[in-house]
C-alpha cells in the first residue's frame, strides 16, 4: 500500500500545479482583453452549439463566464481558471476559479463553464461574498444524447443555472461543485 508522506504529498501538488500551468488556461494572464476576447469566444460556441441557452441566458440578470477551467489530479488534485462577470452583456468584474481535491485520481482535463444568475438576489449574493463557493443552489442544465443541453421548467426558478461543456482530456467528470470564485484585479 502506498504511504502518502508530505514529501510525496509535495511532490504530486507541485506535478498537478505543473500540469495545471501547462494547459494554456489562462494562469497567471490578467490580461483583461485576452479574458473578454475567450469569455466572447465561450458564449459563441455556447449559443451556437447549444441553442436552448438562448432562452436562460435571456431570463438570466448576469453571466459567470470561465473559459477555460484546467482541472488536473495525481491523488492530490485541483483546478484552477480566470473568467469574466457580465451584465447586460458588459463586463463588470474578472473572476478566477479554484478547487482542490484529494482521492483517488488520475488525469486532467479542461472544460468551459456559465453561471446564469437568476435573480438578482442571486447575483448580490454572488458579489457580496468573497470567495463565493458553488453549492447546493446550482441546478445543472445537462446534455440529453451528447449534443443538446436539457432543462426543464424550473430553471427558471433556480437561482443559479450552470452549463458545463467542452469538456476535453482524460480525466471522467468535470464539476463545479466546490469551485471557489474569487474577484481578481488585472
Amino acid at each position: 500500500m502506498l504511504k502518502l508522506t508530505r514529501r510525496r504529498a509535495a511532490l504530486a501538488a507541485f506535478a498537478t500545479l505543473a500540469l495545471t500551468a501547462a494547459c494554456g488556461n489562462g494562469v497567471g494572464n490578467t490580461n483583461p482583453q485576452k479574458i473578454d476576447a475567450r469569455v466572447d469566444a465561450t458564449l459563441g460556441f455556447l449559443f451556437q452549439n447549444y441553442p436552448e441557452s438562448r432562452e436562460v441566458s435571456a431570463k438570466s440578470v448576469a453571466a459567470l463566464v470561465m473559459p477555460v477551467i484546467t482541472e488536473a489530479g495525481i491523488g492530490i488534485g485541483g483546478s484552477y481558471g480566470q473568467g469574466a462577470l457580465r451584465v447586460d452583456g458588459i463586463t463588470v468584474d474578472y473572476y478566477s476559479a479554484a478547487a482542490a481535491n484529494f482521492g483517488l485520481q488520475i488525469g486532467a482535463q479542461q472544460y468551459a463553464h456559465v453561471l446564469f444568475f437568476m435573480s438578482q438576489e442571486s447575483l448580490e449574493r454572488f458579489r457580496r461574498n468573497e470567495g463565493w463557493a458553488a453549492g447546493a443552489d446550482i441546478e445543472y442544465a445537462f446534455s440529453n444524447e451528447g449534443d443538446n443541453f436539457r432543462t426543464d421548467t424550473n430553471s427558471g426558478l433556480s437561482p443559479v443555472v450552470a452549463y458545463v461543456f467542452g469538456q476535453a482530456g482524460a480525466r471522467l467528470g468535470a464539476t463545479i461543485e466546490g469551485i471557489k470564485y474569487t474577484r481578481i484585479i488585472p
